[in-house]
């Protein structure tokens, strides 16, 4: 049994064949996943996807890159949206300061007040961290840590990072970088963090693993995770699984 932590079906690479995609899922061992938004058009349309696909759950938040889109009557309203059936977490959320496409004072407004609603909701929370590992992780330690927990999505930084965020009681996200041959830092952040603190994930269409690195991706290309992760800390891959699988049931309150 897979779980894929974070994919993005109801991105438009999927609009031509978005639910032969997700019906196919099953047949390759994907059993739960959550669909992330990352705009305010996203996060509507997940609430719409997750009422239509069983086995797939939601997160809603701003990615920092649309912040803008945000304000105080948009804000109470993704507070009811944390109500709604089957909405797992508040995200993805955090820090871009790689395309700085919002002033950095406005991405740390947002992601502050985003945090202070996961928590008071009771939801954990997916972080998106780009070129800005140090703010990220002195915010989410002073604002969030030890409170509803969450994933930080698309690891990229060290691995002493890493295991400060283990500490604070944070999930490690892995996708398809894994499974590249320069991803030396990312294998060694798997290498030394407890397999008890990481999930899977895709971040699809985005992020294929090798050997479709440059492809739309899907939840049914997770086995290549599985397997690297394995390879590198000398597991089975079968045993990758399901205790990656365990950790999202627990991580998104599922069990």
């Amino acid at each position: 049994m897979i779980f894929d932590t974070h994919c993005h079906y109801n991105d438009k690479k999927f609009d031509e064949d978005r639910m032969e995609v997700l019906a196919g899922l099953c047949e390759a061992g994907v059993e739960k996943a959550v669909n992330v938004s990352a705009s305010w058009r996203d996060l509507t349309q997940t609430l719409e996807l997750v009422k239509e696909v069983p086995f797939l759950y939601g997160a809603v938040g701003i990615h920092p890159d649309h912040v803008g889109e945000l304000n105080e009557t948009r804000f109470a309203e993704l507070r009811t949206f944390c109500h709604r059936e089957k909405i797992v977490a508040v995200g993805e959320i955090g820090l871009d300061y790689h395309w700085d496409v919002e002033p950095r004072t406005v991405q740390k407004e947002w992601f502050i007040r985003q945090l202070h609603l996961a928590s008071e909701e009771g939801l954990p929370v997916v972080i998106h961290s780009r070129d800005a590992a140090q703010d990220t992780f002195d915010i989410m330690k002073k604002e969030h840590a030890k409170t509803t927990g969450g994933i930080i999505h698309c690891f990229s930084a060290s691995a002493e990072l890493a295991r400060e965020y283990v500490k604070l009681g944070y999930y490690i996200g892995v996708g398809g970088v894994v499974t590249f041959k320069n991803s030396r830092v990312l294998k060694e952040v798997v290498r030394s963090v407890p397999i008890s603190s990481i999930v899977v994930e895709t971040d699809c269409p985005y992020l294929a693993p090798a050997p479709y690195r440059g492809k739309r991706n899907s939840s049914a290309w997770l086995p290549l995770v599985i397997e690297e992760i394995a390879r590198i800390k000398d597991m089975p891959s079968k045993e990758v699984e399901e205790i990656t699988y365990e950790n999202a049931m627990k991580l998104y309150h599922l069990v």
